[in-house]
This record gives C-alpha cells, structure tokens and sequence, in this order.
C-alpha cells in the first residue's frame, strides 16, 4: 500500500466525510428533490496532432451556478507509439481516470456512512482496445475499450466480507461506472 497522509478523524469525520454533513445531505435532498440535479461542464481546446486541453471552471448545482476555487486544466495527447508528443495521458486512460476516482470516491464515502475507518484504498484499472475499430479498419471491432478491469486493495479493520461488500458498493453508487457500463445519450453538435 502506498503511504498517505494521515486524515484527521472525529466523532463526525470518517474518511476525510463529514458523516454528519452526508447524511444531512441526504435528507435535504429526499425533501427537496430539485436540489439533486447538477450540470457539469468541461470545455476543450486542440492545439496540434493529438494534444488538446480541457479546462473545468464551473458547475451547476443546489438551483445556482459555482465556481470551483481552481481552474482545472488537464491535458491530454497520444503517447508517440500513437502518433502523438505525449504532453498528457491519452483520452481513454482519463476515461480509466475518471472510472477509478468515482468508484473510490463512492466505495469511501459509503464505508463512512457505515461506519468503517478505512487506512487505505488502492486500485488497479486496466482496459483493453483494438486499434482496428479506431482505424475503421474493422466495422465489427468496436472503437473504444472491449472490457475494463478493475481491482481493489483495502487495509480496514473489519471482516473480509464487509470489504467485498465496499467493493460493490463503489460501482453501484458511482456516476461514471453507471454512464459507462449502462451508457448514456451524447449529443454532438457544431456549435456555431
């Protein structure tokens, strides 16, 4: 296991959750339903061969919009291997990225909903591809990843069969595993 910061706990932190402030959380949103939707945004800019850079600024949520304290700006490009220059991750390892850090981010905050300290969690995605989909040189093999696997390590004092439980619990709450796995309408556009 990799070493981490500690992460300071009270009776109302586990896992870096305000177990308190979830749970009210929780009950605003089952009497007020309209506070639940949220809009996301990302906008992108390409700038040669592969390299392009999405930046993150704002958010919708709870009837307004917010700022995020930071921009985020992450770029991404094509290792060289793929005709790129490597000045970030490729899309679909953000896609891995993106996977990785819900389902852990749901796995974290229901095992503090439960009551579990976690010490630990580590995971291991890997994902495979057929260029020959991308290339269009097979209409039969898809374009994106033909399966994803993902592996978990957790260090908790609790049974093994509470930790194979948290292990299904970071897929089954988390947004990115469900528009992945259940897929979702994307509507491309030129905006002009």
């Amino acid at each position: 296991m990799s070493t981490q910061p500690m992460i300071k706990e009270d009776k109302n932190t586990r896992n870096g959750v305000n177990v308190d402030e979830l749970f009210n959380t929780i009950d605003a949103v089952k009497k007020t339903p309209v506070i639940a939707k949220f809009r996301f945004r990302a906008n992108n800019e390409w700038f040669d061969g592969g390299h392009n850079r999405t930046t993150i600024k704002d958010f919708y949520g709870i009837q307004k919009d917010h700022k995020h304290e930071a921009t985020f700006k992450l770029d991404a490009d094509e290792p060289p291997l793929l005709l790129g220059t490597g000045k970030g991750p490729n899309p679909v390892e953000y896609l891995l990225t993106a996977l990785a850090a819900c389902v852990t981010t749901a796995l974290v905050y229901h095992a503090a909903a439960k009551g579990i300290v976690l010490k630990s969690v580590e995971s291991r995605l890997e994902g495979d591809i057929d260029l020959r989909g991308f290339l269009g040189i097979d209409k039969n093999v898809r374009n994106g990843y033909q399966e994803i696997r993902v592996s978990f390590k957790i260090d908790a004092d609790v049974p093994e069969e509470d930790l194979e439980e948290l292990v299904k619990l970071g897929p089954t709450y988390s947004p990115v595993y469900d528009s992945i796995t259940k897929g979702v309408p994307v509507k491309v556009q030129l905006d002009n």
